[in-house]
């Protein structure tokens, strides 16, 4: 991280809710926003490339119907099947 006497402003634009959420995330983590960015500024440095993969990939359908029925059984909406043996599990498979 730069010295403070090495340190300038950056200005830029982001969605409020966003700001709002990634500083509620930070500070959960034990920084703030600020230090959050130089990080990011510094690995992007240090690595010479974007520090994570940027993608495309969404969760299809049935992964989306999958995660929402896990939430379900955690929630108590549904119940959830319960087997005594793993083998009686893989027999209600068949």
């Amino acid at each position: 991280m730069a010295n403070m006497s090495n340190a300038i402003n950056m200005s830029f634009r982001v969605d409020k809710n966003l700001k709002q959420q990634a500083d509620t995330l930070f500070k959960k983590l034990g920084i703030n926003t600020s230090a959050a960015l130089n990080m990011f500024l510094t690995q992007s440095v240090r690595e010479q490339s974007i520090p994570f993969v940027p993608t495309m990939n969404v969760p299809n359908e049935r992964l989306l119907s999958a995660i929402k029925e896990v939430e379900d059984i955690e929630s108590g909406k549904i119940k959830a099947k319960r087997y005594k043996t793993f083998e009686d599990a893989l027999k209600d498979l068949d």
